[in-house]
């Protein structure tokens, strides 16, 4: 799922092409996408563009008489500059939003159809979709403590729920917990001091770091590629390949579709998190260290 630099890079790049031109038409592909019915879509047409913001992990894109059109890409959707009156060809191709200066394309990968849109009319509609998680950037690190420690939750999850705070998911959690050295299942009412101001200067750095990559891979173009999956990420989907810290294996915890990577050595005291699903399996026989790990890599001696 496209978070925040991911986001922010789309932002930047759709500001130096859509601010202050008309939305001329929008054309649905997919009558599942829209999931509003007033103001009606054919409002924005016509209208011109005034801004873009991001709210959590939606793209807002403000257009004359306070309407806002709301795309939410979930997992599999990606945006796509196109020529102008871009043909909406095949089955992943879901809307286009057509300007004088070419096409927007939303298109979503996959059987499932989980992105959307949504049209408002107003700040007060707009703000109604807003989980209210704090934005990191704007918070000191009294307010980041506060925020996470609502709730006696794992890092993991305080991180990626919206509530607490905004456009952090699955990938970007992963690369700040490794950043931090601390373990994704640390709960937040255990956290010392000084651990916290890692943390808070860790989200702060590390979202920064990517900011800054992928809006410079926008200047030349468009982001055509964006992926929770980079081969510059420290931990998140490098399972078993080296960290790039301290050259151990990189371990991961499987849950439904979704899973946390992790370097033992940097993040738990060598610690071997269970796995729900192996751990399930092996029982009293799951390693706990790194050490029983290999051990029961290889096998009897």
């Amino acid at each position: 799922m496209p978070e925040l630099p991911d986001i922010a890079a789309y932002i930047t790049a759709l500001e130096r092409r859509v601010v202050g031109q008309p939305i001329k038409r929008v054309r649905l592909a997919s009558p599942f996408l829209l999931r509003t019915v007033q103001p009606p879509i054919t409002n924005v047409e016509g209208r011109n563009v005034r801004e873009l913001r991001r709210i959590g992990k939606r793209i807002a894109i403000g257009a004359q008489g306070d309407l806002w059109l709301v795309l939410h890409l979930m997992i599999a959707g990606r945006l796509h500059w196109r020529a102008a009156n871009a043909k909406l060809g095949g089955r992943n191709s879901l809307a286009a939003f057509d300007f004088p200066n070419g096409s927007l394309v939303l298109t979503e990968a996959g059987a499932k159809r989980r992105a959307s849109l949504h049209v408002f009319k107003g700040e007060g509609s707009l703000r109604s979709i807003d989980p209210g998680g704090i934005e990191v950037f704007a918070s000191d690190l009294e307010a980041f403590r506060h925020a996470l420690t609502l709730e006696n939750r794992t890092l993991k999850r305080a991180l990626t729920d919206p509530r607490l705070v905004s456009g952090i998911g699955n990938a970007y959690s992963d690369e700040i917990l490794h950043a931090a050295q601390l373990s994704p299942i640390t709960l937040t009412h255990k956290l010392e001091a000084h651990e916290w101001k890692r943390l808070f200067a860790a989200t702060r750095e590390t979202l920064q770091l990517w900011i800054d990559k992928l809006q410079a891979e926008s200047d030349s173009g468009f982001p055509e590629k964006v992926t929770a999956f980079r081969k510059e990420m420290a931990v998140h989907g490098r399972y078993g390949q080296p960290c790039l810290r301290c050259g151990e294996k990189i371990q991961r915890i499987r849950y439904a579709d979704k899973e946390t990577n992790y370097c033992a050595r940097c993040q738990t005291g060598g610690r071997v998190l269970a796995d729900r699903g192996l751990s399930r399996l092996l029982g009293a026989d799951w390693p706990r260290t790194l050490e029983e790990l290999e051990a029961l890599k290889r096998g009897p001696q």
